[in-house]
């Protein structure tokens, strides 16, 4: 067989000796991108809050990932992978970002492990260690709940995005840049599906009524700032999602108000010892979803093709 007629010519890179076999890419995803910090930037809590905006990404599309095959059809199915796969690349880059900004921030395999800093970060932190609000790891339950979790958190996401435009980290300002135009079909895709269930059916009506009911108590969380969050606002790097509540409680309102429902009161998840998701509190459903995400990766830590 001639090289041309090979399918498999195309992966192999010839001038490496054996690329990580778990990755999402062999390219530095920050290649061509300015990587320059302002002076006055606190680089390790920069790694924490890219960390924390990587990390809600990384999990969100991990549970989104888990709707192939079961999506009641197949234009849904595509759509929620794709909503996935572009997440998967915003957490890429900011997961790089960390790295880059702190380097201690990543986990040690091994001396000779082949694995980039945004693969160690995704496939070898322990639990603890993740940053996602909570509402990002809660199991999918059916298409109701998925698309009430899609919806909140790409609203809330997007406001942030918005900002972030203008941060004066550049990395940052380019990853929200690419990622507005995405969480705007993120936000837009979810609130159709919310409204045709809540104006549908006995049946579709109750299912959204009991999404909504669920999700909601994990709302809070995403407006609570961290120290981490708070300084960098001040310097112009970060956005603190106190001054996003307005926009999210007003997009949220009028797609509730058109889907016929209401949103729950005085309803919230409470923190332990003031922590959260943020600070590596996780719910119960966490530990098998990462346990899922990272089993062949910590199986075969040098693993290489």
């Amino acid at each position: 067989m001639t090289d041309h007629d090979s399918a498999y010519e195309g992966l192999v890179d010839e001038d490496s000796h054996g690329q990580w076999a778990f990755g999402t890419s062999f390219d530095d995803p920050l290649a061509g991108v300015d990587t320059t910090v302002p002076d006055d930037v606190d680089l390790k809590a920069l790694a924490a809050y890219c960390l924390m905006l990587g990390d809600d990404a990384l999990i969100n599309s991990q549970r989104l990932a888990e709707w192939s095959t079961r999506a009641p059809e197949l234009e849904e199915e595509v759509a929620l992978a794709n909503v996935g796969l572009d997440l998967l690349g915003q957490a890429r880059l900011l997961l790089a970002r960390a790295a880059k900004a702190d380097p201690t921030v990543v986990p040690f395999i091994s001396d000779t492990s082949p694995a980039p800093s945004e693969d160690a970060l995704a496939f070898f932190r322990d639990e603890a260690d993740f940053r996602n609000v909570r509402l990002t790891e809660l199991d999918n339950g059916d298409f109701a709940k998925s698309q009430v979790r899609l919806l909140v958190f790409s609203t809330w996401r997007l406001a942030v995005f918005t900002r972030l435009q203008e941060s004066r980290d550049p990395v940052l300002a380019a990853v929200a840049n690419k990622g507005v135009k995405e969480l705007t079909y993120h936000r837009d895709y979810a609130a159709r599906w919310v409204v045709t269930l809540g104006c549908g059916t006995d049946e579709s009506k109750r299912r959204v009524r009991d999404a909504v009911t669920r999700i909601w108590p994990y709302v809070s969380e995403l407006f609570i700032p961290t120290d981490e969050e708070i300084a960098l606002a001040e310097v112009g790097v970060a956005v603190d999602p106190r001054d996003v509540r307005e926009e999210f409680d007003s997009v949220l309102a009028q797609v509730l108000h058109a889907a016929e429902l209401d949103a729950p009161e005085g309803k919230s998840v409470g923190t332990i010892g003031g922590r959260g998701g943020r600070r590596g509190i996780h719910t119960e459903a966490f530990g098998p979803l990462i346990a899922e995400m990272q089993v062949v990766a910590r199986a075969h830590p040098e693993g290489v093709w």
